[in-house]
């Protein structure tokens, strides 16, 4: 059964960058499309940016486009989110999440945590 893992959350003031990682553990994180969501503070989990299993499709919420891209590794069992430009607004928890058919995510990760803020 896969098992994800985000990391490289954290800190950072507004403007600055931070890269997230969600890693892939006891099965291949091929052929899954992968999520990432924002669960802000008192709000609920929305998903913002996604990307297929061969890399060609990726989509992108219009809060973070242009901002963000995401990326995946499958040789290293990855996807990475590269965060640009980052607002307060962004602060709270990342998760990632696989799914093998589109919108049913049956895995989730644990989230990680991101604050932005001067």
């Amino acid at each position: 059964q896969l098992q994800l893992v985000e990391s490289g959350g954290g800190l950072v003031q507004p403007g600055g960058s931070l890269r997230l990682s969600c890693t892939a553990s006891r099965s291949t994180i091929y052929p899954y499309i992968i999520g990432w969501f924002h669960q802000a503070p008192g709000k609920e989990r929305e998903e913002f940016s996604r990307i297929s299993p061969s890399g060609d499709s990726i989509y992108y919420a219009d809060s973070v486009q242009g901002r963000f891209t995401i990326s995946r590794d499958d040789a290293n069992e990855s996807v990475y989110l590269l965060m640009n430009s980052l607002k307060p607004e962004d602060t709270g928890v990342y998760y990632c999440a696989a799914a093998a058919v589109p919108d049913k995510y049956t895995y989730w990760g644990q989230g990680t945590q991101v604050s932005v803020s001067s």
